[in-house]
C-alpha cells in the first residue's frame, strides 16, 4: 500500500512547483491519483490534487505530515495526466490546468420524492384530481414536485396501490434549451458518407481524420453513426463544436438518435446543472458530451470518439492560462484513449488539410449545387449597404422569405468624436475607442474590458455639442432592416450569446418565424441549418484582411464561404451577396468559386517562403504591469534568457494599453517545436522568480490565434 501522496496545491502563483509530498497516515487505501485533499501548507490550508503515490519520499519523514481530511469530487486519472501535459505543452502551472479538470463546483446530487404508476387501468372511484395525477404518470416515474395536486392526493393514492413513492436522485439539467431545430430523420447515405464511414471503422487507435465537406455534404450524419458505432462497441464519445450558439442544434440532433445518453457542458449551464451533467458522464449514466471548448474535458472513460466540428474556428482556442488549443488537447486525449479523432469542416485550417488524412464530402446531400455568390464592390459606396443588396432584400420580403445578414462588428456605432476639435472618446483602462450601444440604457462600451459610461452631449475636451458617431454595428443593422423593409428581424451576437438562454430564443425564433432576416456578427456564419434561407449578405467582408495576422486571408476565406454555405439548402435554391472594398482580393475570389483547395494549396506555399505555421511554431509571450518600463524590463530579462536553437525571437515590443496595465510582448519562430518551449518554460520560470519578474504578470501563449 503506498504510504506517501504526492499533492499538487492549486493555487495561482507561478512561482510555486510541485508536488509536495505527505504521509497516508490514516489515509490508506482512500486517496488515489486524481483525489481531492486539503492539506497544510506552512501556515494555510490548501485544497491539492493527488498526481501521484510513492512508496518513498526523498523528504524525511519526520518531516512530512499527513493530510487534513479528503475533499469530495475525485478527478479521474486520465484528466489528471492531461493536466499535467497541457501545464508542460503551454508553460503553464500544474495547479492552473487542474483546475480546468477538475468537477465543477455545485452541491451534491438534489434529491426528492419520485412517483411512478403502479396500474394501468385503476378500479374504483377517483376524484378529477387524482385522475389527473394518474394521466401525469402515463409517460412515466415523475418528481412529486412537478405533479399538479398535493402530497396527500399521492399519498392516497400510494395506500390504494395505485402509485409507488421514492426518495431518489433528481437531475437539474434543463436540456429543454438546447433543443432548437427538428431532428433530421435517419437519411439514406451518399457513396462518399459511406466511405468517410468505412474508413473511420477501420482507423488503427488513435487515428486522426479531416472530414472536409462542403456546406450541407452531411458532416453530421457522419458524426452521428460514428457516435453510434463507438456506443455499439461499448465506448464513448466527445462532440465539440465552436460556439455555445451551436449547441442547441446539434443537442437536439445527438438527442434525438441517442436521448437521455446525451449530456451537455458549457458555461450556459447553471452551477447545478453543470455538476449533474459531469456526474452523470463521469458515472457512465451519460455517454455522449456535446459542448463548446471545455466539453475535452468531459470525464468520460473508455473514449472511442472525439469530434471536432468546424475545426477552423479560432474560439477552440482558450484565452485564460493555460492558453490550451481544444483540437490539440482533443488529438492528445483521443492518442491516449485510442479513440478516433475527427475534425470536420467546409474550411479546413491549413494545419490540419497539410497533417491529417482527409475524407472528402464534395457535394450537398441533396445534390443541389452550391449558391451563385456575387462580389459587389463598395468602393464607391456612400451606405452601409450596396443598391444590389436593398433589392435582393427586397425581393426576400417579398416571396416571405428568410436571409442571413453578416457584419462582424456588433453595436451601434463603432466609435464617437467632436467634429469641432476631433477628440475621441475612449476607454480610460484600454487604448481602445469605446463603442455606441443603443437601447433602454444608451451607453458607450469598451468591448476589451467592459466599462461603461453614458453617451455624451458634449465634448469634454472643447465643449462643443457637435458629436459625430462612426460606422454601423449589428445593433444599427437590426434597427435600419426593420425600419426599411418592415419584417422581422433577430440580431444574434455577443451581447445576446451573453444572455443566459439568449441563442436558443433567437435561433427558436427565427426557425419559427414564416419570414424574417438573421443578423448577427461572424457567429450567425457557423453551421446552422435553416433550409428556408435563401439569401445570404455579407457586409464589409474584407474588414478581417486588414488585420496584422498572417491568417488573415485564412480567416476571410472562411468567414465568407461559411456564410455562403448557409443560403439555399432548400428547394428554393439561394444567393449570396459579398460587399468589399477590395473585390480582387484572392481570398474572397477563392471563396466567392467556393474553391477551398485552390485557396489552402497558394496559402500553404505562401506560408512555405515565409516560415509561417505549419511550417514552424510561434510561441507569444506578453509581459503586463501598472507601469510600462516594467513590463518591458520583464520583456527584455525573458529576451536575454530564451536562446532555442532554430528560433528566431522577435521583440519586445509595446501593446496597446489592456484594463489598466501597460503591455511588452516577445514573439518566437520556431522550426523545433519542443526544444522552444522547453525554453520558453525555463526562462519563464527563472524570471518570475526574480524582482523584474514579479513586478509584471507574465502569460505565454503557445500556438497563438
Amino acid at each position: 500500500m503506498p504510504r506517501i501522496a504526492r499533492v499538487e496545491p492549486l493555487t495561482t502563483a507561478r512561482a510555486l512547483r510541485g508536488p509536495f509530498d505527505y504521509r497516508l497516515e490514516g489515509f490508506a487505501g482512500a486517496v488515489g491519483v486524481g483525489t481531492r485533499l486539503e492539506v497544510p501548507f506552512g501556515a494555510r490550508r490548501l485544497t491539492g490534487v493527488v498526481t501521484g503515490l510513492a512508496e518513498e519520499s526523498e523528504v524525511p519523514e519526520e518531516k512530512l505530515v499527513p493530510p487534513l481530511r479528503v475533499l469530495p469530487g475525485v478527478i479521474p486519472p486520465d484528466l489528471v495526466a492531461l493536466a499535467l501535459w497541457m501545464a508542460d505543452e503551454y508553460c503553464s502551472t500544474p495547479a492552473r490546468a487542474l483546475a480546468l479538470v477538475a468537477p465543477p463546483p455545485g452541491r451534491g446530487p438534489r434529491t426528492g420524492l419520485v412517483a411512478t404508476r403502479t396500474l394501468t387501468v385503476p378500479e374504483g372511484r377517483l376524484t378529477a384530481g387524482q385522475r389527473a395525477l394518474l394521466d401525469a404518470l402515463a409517460g412515466g416515474p415523475r418528481p412529486a414536485a412537478e405533479l399538479p395536486g398535493s402530497h396527500d392526493s399521492l399519498r392516497r393514492l400510494e395506500a390504494r396501490g395505485l402509485v409507488s413513492l421514492e426518495r431518489r436522485e433528481l437531475a437539474q439539467r434543463s436540456l429543454g434549451a438546447f433543443a432548437v431545430g427538428a431532428a433530421a430523420p435517419v437519411a439514406r447515405l451518399t457513396p462518399e458518407q459511406d466511405a468517410a464511414l468505412t474508413a473511420l471503422a477501420a482507423a488503427t487507435p488513435g487515428e486522426a481524420f479531416l472530414l472536409h465537406g462542403v456546406t450541407g455534404s452531411g458532416k453530421t450524419e457522419v458524426y452521428l453513426r460514428a457516435a453510434a458505432r463507438a456506443l455499439a462497441a461499448g465506448r464513448t464519445a466527445i462532440v465539440l463544436v465552436p460556439e455555445i450558439a451551436l449547441t442547441p442544434q446539434t443537442v437536439a440532433r445527438f438527442r434525438a438518435r441517442f436521448g437521455d445518453t446525451v449530456a451537455v457542458l458549457h458555461s450556459a449551464l447553471g452551477e447545478g446543472e453543470r455538476a449533474d451533467e459531469w456526474r452523470r458522464l463521469a458515472a457512465g449514466a451519460a455517454r455522449i458530451c456535446v459542448g463548446p471548448r471545455s466539453a475535452v474535458f468531459a470525464p468520460l472513460a473508455d473514449l472511442g470518439l472525439v469530434v471536432v466540428d468546424e475545426e477552423h474556428e479560432p474560439s477552440y482556442k482558450h484565452e485564460g492560462d493555460p492558453r490550451y488549443d481544444a483540437r490539440r488537447v482533443a488529438a492528445w486525449r483521443a492518442r491516449h484513449a485510442g479513440a478516433t479523432l475527427l475534425l470536420g469542416t467546409a474550411t479546413p485550417r491549413p494545419e490540419s488539410y497539410r497533417a491529417l488524412r482527409r475524407l472528402v464530402l464534395p457535394a450537398r446531400v441533396d445534390s443541389r449545387a452550391l449558391p451563385p455568390v456575387e462580389v459587389l464592390d463598395m468602393r464607391e459606396a456612400a451606405t452601409a449597404l450596396h443598391p444590389e443588396t436593398r433589392l435582393a432584400l427586397g425581393r426576400v420580403r417579398a416571396e416571405q422569405g428568410k436571409a442571413i445578414v453578416l457584419l462582424n462588428r456588433r453595436g451601434w456605432s463603432n466609435f464617437v468624436s467632436c467634429r469641432a476639435c476631433g477628440n475621441v472618446w475612449e476607454c480610460p483602462e484600454c487604448d481602445v475607442a469605446l463603442v455606441l450601444h443603443r437601447g433602454a440604457s444608451p451607453r458607450l462600451a469598451c468591448h476589451h474590458c467592459g466599462h461603461r459610461e453614458g453617451v455624451p452631449e458634449r465634448c469634454g475636451e472643447c465643449g462643443s455639442v457637435s458629436v459625430a458617431r462612426h460606422g454601423t454595428g449589428t445593433q444599427r443593422l437590426e434597427a435600419e432592416l426593420a425600419e426599411a423593409l418592415g419584417d422581422p428581424v433577430f440580431r444574434l451576437d455577443a451581447d445576446v450569446t451573453a444572455r443566459r438562454g439568449g441563442v436558443a430564443r433567437v435561433l427558436g425564433a427565427f426557425e419559427a418565424a414564416p419570414a424574417g432576416i438573421l443578423v448577427g456578427t461572424q457567429v450567425v456564419a457557423k453551421g446552422h441549418d435553416f433550409p428556408d434561407v435563401t439569401l445570404g449578405v455579407v457586409l464589409d467582408a474584407d474588414q478581417t484582411l486588414r488585420f496584422p495576422d498572417f491568417r488573415a486571408d485564412e480567416r476571410t476565406f472562411s468567414l465568407v464561404a461559411q456564410l455562403a454555405g448557409r443560403a439555399g439548402r432548400g428547394p428554393r435554391g439561394g444567393r449570396v451577396l459579398v460587399q468589399t472594398l477590395d473585390p480582387a482580393a484572392p481570398a474572397i475570389a477563392f471563396a466567392a468559386r467556393h474553391d477551398a483547395d485552390g485557396f489552402l494549396v497558394t496559402e500553404l506555399a505562401r506560408r512555405e517562403a515565409l516560415a509561417y505555421p505549419p511550417f514552424s511554431s510561434l510561441i507569444r509571450i506578453v509581459c503586463a504591469a501598472p507601469a510600462a518600463r516594467d513590463a518591458t524590463a520583464a520583456a527584455a530579462a525573458l529576451h536575454a534568457r530564451i536562446a532555442p536553437p532554430g528560433a528566431a525571437v522577435l521583440g519586445p515590443a509595446p501593446l496597446f494599453r489592456l484594463r489598466g496595465r501597460e503591455r511588452a510582448q516577445l514573439v518566437l519562430k520556431a522550426a523545433r517545436r519542443r526544444e522552444a518551449i522547453a525554453a520558453v518554460r525555463d526562462a519563464v520560470a527563472a524570471v518570475a522568480a526574480t524582482r523584474t519578474g514579479r513586478a509584471a504578470a507574465i502569460s505565454v501563449d503557445v500556438d497563438p490565434q
